[in-house]
């Protein structure tokens, strides 16, 4: 059996569904039924559990965006740095492999000669570099802080989206924001990202970092023109003219925008098709909030 923590919120909703869709016995545990920041409460339960795996989903994002983490970082540092610690001890203890959901926010650019950055390259937007995010800045320590333990898949989500209208969904920030920031990334579809860690743990792979993000990237203006293409929106999109003008106006903390190199992923045959074709498909079924169809006729 699986144990899910973080199971309620964007990415460990997508893992629920996965594993309900596939058959697969899981358990959720959560902050409602114990504290999960008490080392002893969190190793009792997951010790009463008896979990073949456990996966880490649960986390701080913010509310509406990362800005949110400026003004709570104290929440931001727990379950990004330190939870991340404790889930780690408490499977140690009783020997049971994990995953733990991270991100490619420690990252700024295109990688080395614009190929993307590999889960060899070291994150270049940290504490230990200047300007960066509170939020990026922790998930850089949540992926320190389980260096020491052999046991573990770290994997990097990006910029999640899939085919479901949601406040965390990437599509839908485009359709909702005012004015957009003109940016190249790599994206995560959220289904075959779930898919892909799931494989990871069922094929024994070596256990690492891996960066789970769909082949290529693309820039911000590339998904306005598919949202456009699939009449998802019918107005017209306004664009910042520089990174500047969107700080002075737009935001407390400077942006993650990055290019990760997929290719080990790949390489141990997990699925994760180009980022075009993913952006394609998501928005030719989209769907809004109670799986209406908004597309126009």
């Amino acid at each position: 059996m699986i144990v899910l923590l973080g199971a309620s919120g964007y990415v460990g909703t997508a893992f629920r569904r996965f594993f309900e869709r596939s058959n697969i016995r899981y358990r959720p545990l959560g902050r409602k039924q114990f504290n999960y920041y008490d080392s002893d409460q969190l190793s009792a339960a997951l010790a009463s559990c008896r979990p073949s795996f456990v996966i880490n989903c649960a986390g701080y994002t913010g509310r509406p965006n990362v800005d949110a983490c400026e003004d709570h970082k104290a929440e931001c540092l727990a379950a990004a740095a330190v939870l991340p610690a404790l889930v780690a001890q408490a499977c140690d203890r009783i020997a049971v492999p994990m995953g733990h959901v991270s991100s490619g926010c420690i990252y700024t650019g295109n990688g080395p000669n614009d190929c993307g950055f590999n889960e060899e390259d070291p994150p270049n937007f940290t504490f230990r570099q200047n300007n960066c995010s509170f939020y990026s800045g922790c998930k850089a320590l949540g992926e320190e802080v389980l260096e020491p333990f052999e046991n573990c898949f770290i994997w990097r989500l990006r910029i999640p989206f899939d085919d479901t209208d949601s406040t965390r969904n990437y599509i839908s920030k485009l359709l909702r924001y005012e004015r957009l920031l003109e940016a190249r990334n790599s994206l995560s579809q959220l289904d075959e990202f779930v898919a892909a860690c799931y494989q990871c743990y069922r094929n024994s792979l070596p256990q690492g970092i891996y960066n789970l993000t769909n082949t290529g990237s693309v820039t911000t203006s590339e998904v306005v023109e598919l949202i456009q293409k699939h009449r998802l929106a019918d107005r017209q999109f306004s664009f910042f003219s520089d990174e500047q003008e969107f700080m002075q106006i737009a935001a407390k903390t400077p942006r993650s925008n990055c290019v990760l190199d997929n290719g080990k992923a790949l390489a141990a045959g997990l699925k994760l098709t180009s980022v075009h074709e993913a952006l394609e498909r998501c928005l030719m079924n989209w769907q809004s909030v109670g799986r209406v169809n908004t597309k126009a006729a």
